[in-house]
């Protein structure tokens, strides 16, 4: 089962293209996201909906996606097109990783023409009839969004996806690169691990790594949004602690020589879609220049590292894991390990 998406800015074709390369691969099927955000406007509570800028912004509207794709390939089979704009990675490693955990290949293509294109495209776009004010929305909305397009293509965007010019093709001529693209193997699937969704609550073990100024270690997966420890769930038999030290290993290359001294141990909750469990922080000690200067991270797995402040890793940690990063940094000073319940103390 495979996932052909089309990525762009609005004016890149996306659409158009989809619709024309269904005739041409085989087996494969059109999946417009958009229809999740149509749904989501009529079962979603206005208050909520007007909390996001971007139906994308909409956790549920990401997992929606996921689950609509991976339902729509159980059922039929064969190819799903998809036709989206992603520019926010992390919301590209959430729909991505989410597919790779039901062993659906993502193939990522970026119809990519000119800036001055994308605006002319805009300008001249023709909208369904309406009040004036809601035109002039809907246009601004495209040039809004030419931005963001530009910041994602200098960053990641290039180095993810295979990028077709679209701006002298029609959308079959489009549509006909991209087949003969995905059908020669010059889109390979996405390089993203594949993190099974677990069926019941699991043990987990982090562990905190800290430089000469104390900073602690944080690394950014590419398979869900949001930075994290080194760490991983702990396999049917293995010791929480040398779970860590094994995760520490393969995610950063560094192999720690004792076991690491326990901090917290908190239970999360069960959060649909989520299973919770007991999550372990311990901690790993000190790493010296040279050491930090080992760190090597898996390209499927991990994007980036950094050492951060505990004020850093406020703005980068999800609310739940950030208070378990506080209080083990609190048990640490303290010599003594805590028990949390969701990221409280208790007892």
């Amino acid at each position: 089962m495979t996932v052909v998406w089309i990525n762009g800015a609005f004016g890149a074709g996306k659409t158009t293209t989809a619709r024309e390369l269904i005739e041409l691969i085989p087996n494969s099927t059109l999946f417009d996201p958009e229809v999740i955000g149509g749904a989501l406007a009529h079962l979603m509570p206005p208050k909520r909906l007007a909390e996001a800028d971007d139906l994308q912004d909409l956790p549920i509207w990401r997992r929606l996606v996921i689950e609509t794709a991976a339902a729509m390939l159980a059922e039929l089979g064969g190819t799903l097109v998809v036709p989206m704009t992603l520019l926010r990675q992390e919301y590209r490693d959430e729909i991505f990783g989410g597919l790779a955990a039901r062993r659906i290949a993502v193939r990522h293509v970026l119809l990519a023409p000119a800036e001055t294109i994308l605006r002319a495209r805009a300008e001249g776009r023709e909208l369904p009839a309406g009040p004036p004010d809601g035109e002039m929305r809907q246009r601004q909305w495209a040039y809004d969004h030419i931005e963001p397009y530009r910041a994602a293509l200098a960053s990641w965007l290039t180095a993810d996806a295979h990028l077709v010019d679209t701006g002298d093709l029609t959308p079959y001529e489009a549509a006909v690169r991209v087949a003969d693209a995905v059908g020669s193997g010059a889109v390979p699937p996405c390089d993203i691990v594949q993190t099974p969704e677990p069926g019941a609550e699991t043990v987990a073990s982090g562990v905190l790594l800290f430089d000469e100024r104390d900073r602690v270690l944080l690394v950014d997966p590419t398979y869900k949004p949001g930075w994290e420890f080194p760490g991983g769930v702990v396999e049917r038999g293995e010791a929480p602690a040398r779970a860590g030290v094994r995760e520490v290993a393969e995610e950063t290359g560094i192999r720690l020589r004792e076991v690491p001294r326990l901090l917290v141990v908190d239970w999360e909750r069960p959060v649909p879609p989520g299973h919770g469990g007991l999550r372990l922080l311990f901690d790993g000690g000190l790493l010296d220049p040279e050491q930090a200067a080992r760190v090597v991270l898996p390209g499927p797995e991990l994007r980036d590292w950094r050492f951060v402040t505990e004020q850093e890793a406020a703005s980068m940690l999800p609310p739940v894991r950030y208070e378990r990063l506080r209080w083990a940094l609190r048990a640490r000073e303290r010599g003594a390990p805590l028990y949390l319940e969701a990221g409280v103390p208790v007892g």
